[in-house]
């Protein structure tokens, strides 16, 4: 007991005391230690991997309505290899990204980190992704494209002495504010190191370099180099770090989590693939080029397809999200007007010929009464569904199965699960179930089933994807 009580006491008075360090020094602005233990079998387990993103050009965004980015196809290929789903959080900031992921709200910090000695205090690495240099970012001088090379280059700080006495915005709590903290010792003199918001984007910085705002900023090379190809005005090439090593980040306590990402990155690189979609976001001007300067980049601007106003003004019919009504026409028709199915469905809605008989529809080819027709038939199917179904998020899912594959088919299913003591009014493990029965003569044959036969694996995949690309939509494109 005695003994019991000198431990309770000697904890006590060690965690005092390093409250009482931290105090003296700087506060930790963030939660450094896991709050949660989560590790690969619970993620398993519950089907999804969850990973924290950051808000750049090259981890995730959307490009003509696809969900694009280096993080995120690799974190979908990950996924694909454990064979769970991929949720993603998107945060900006290091400092409140570590706190999720410690606290549980994310399973991996698909950041790209550079690995310090003290981030491995509180972060599990994976192995090393790429390697790159920090290096500083200036604007080039007015019309740098009209003057000698050797007079722009005098005009631009090439020696990191220069830096001393000059203002440098960085990113608080990242790596390139520590590194201008250790280079101004080097150099022997003040660098005024000016640290934006904790939850800044991670190329906000850059940006207002480019257009003037401030004069110096810090990022990876690799940030950097496509930052260039958006905004030609800038000079990258004063290096300011040695080659530092870009990684992952995971909780301490999630080691077969990250054996299991280590093993999965040796084997991409291995097999290619992970070269390949280096290449694709690193080593590829035109595609970066070609993302600058398109409308439909959720980098550039916050629109889907040229189509957006008719279906915000269409979207009004039925009381929905465009955004949600853009993801089914991506699902549709990929935002392409000419679009024939194999089955005889027309345009961005896919609308069969008899359909838009039914609802006195002259032209379908037409993208403006595509939309109307798709919508309107959308609404029809509300309308059926809200007969049965009350609730408005399940009878979303109802709707857009009937769109895909018929209302009769997924009257079946709920027929089906009604008679089996399932709740017809539900879609996730109940109607959704039976709809995916319908390719089993037990169930086909029924005497409750109308429609007969369907392999209703794809309208089941429809809805998930729809809502899913829904999901991505709302993070990246305002209502």
């Amino acid at each position: 007991m005695i003994r019991s009580r000198f431990i309770r006491f000697f904890l006590f008075l060690a965690l005092f005391c390093l409250s009482q360090c931290r105090q003296k020094g700087e506060t930790q602005a963030f939660l450094s230690q896991p709050a949660v233990e989560t590790d690969l079998a619970d993620i398993k387990k519950r089907g999804y991997l969850e990973a924290i993103l950051d808000n750049n050009s090259i981890s995730y965004f959307i490009y003509k309505g696809t969900p694009m980015g280096y993080e995120y196809e690799m974190l979908q290929y990950f996924c694909k290899s454990l064979k769970v789903k991929l949720k993603i959080r998107v945060i900006s900031g290091i400092d409140e990204a570590i706190t999720k992921l410690n606290e549980g709200g994310g399973d991996v910090l698909a950041f790209p980190l550079t690995i310090t000695k003290e981030r491995t205090g509180y972060l599990s690495f994976s192995s090393a992704l790429y390697s790159t240099h920090q290096v500083l970012v200036q604007k080039k001088p007015a019309n740098w494209r009209m003057q000698p090379t050797a007079l722009v280059e005098k005009r631009l700080i090439r020696n990191p002495i220069d830096l001393i006495g000059k203002e440098v915005y960085v990113l608080k709590g990242s790596s390139f504010s520590e590194r201008m903290k250790n280079l101004s010792q080097e150099i022997g003199g003040d660098i005024q190191l000016k640290e934006d918001s904790a939850t800044a984007e991670t190329e906000s910085l850059i940006r207002r370099v480019a257009t003037g705002e401030i004069k110096y900023t810090v990022t990876d090379q690799t940030i950097a180099m496509v930052n260039s190809l958006y905004y030609p005005n800038l000079d990258i090439n004063t290096v300011l770090s040695l080659p530092q090593q870009i990684a992952w980040g995971m909780r301490k306590n999630s080691p077969a989590l990250q054996a299991a990402l280590d093993a999965w990155l040796a084997k991409t690189k291995q097999n290619g693939l992970f070269q390949t979609l280096y290449n694709k976001y690193f080593n590829n001007p035109r595609f970066s080029i070609t993302l600058a300067s398109s409308d439909y980049s959720s980098l550039t601007g916050d629109k889907l397809s040229p189509f957006d106003e008719r279906i915000k003004e269409e979207a009004k019919q039925i009381g929905w999200d465009w955004r949600l009504i853009a993801s089914i026409v991506y699902q549709e028709s990929n935002f392409d007007p000419k679009v024939e199915s194999w089955a005889g469905a027309i345009g961005l809605m896919q609308i069969m010929p008899e359909t838009g008989e039914f609802l006195h529809v002259a032209d379908l080819w037409d993208p403006n009464q595509n939309i109307k027709a798709g919508i309107r038939f959308l609404k029809f199917l509300d309308d059926y569904w809200a007969k049965t179904v009350s609730n408005p998020n399940e009878r979303l899912k109802f709707v857009l199965a009937s769109y895909n594959v018929g209302a009769s088919h997924v009257i079946d299913a709920q027929k089906l699960a009604r008679k089996n003591g399932r709740n017809a009014s539900l879609w996730d493990d109940s109607v959704e179930y039976f709809l995916l029965q319908k390719s089993n003569p037990k169930y086909y044959r029924d005497k409750v089933v109308a429609a007969g036969y369907c392999r209703c694996d794809g309208p089941v995949r429809y809805v998930k994807e729809i809502l899913d690309r829904y999901e991505e939509y709302k993070i990246h494109i305002e209502a």
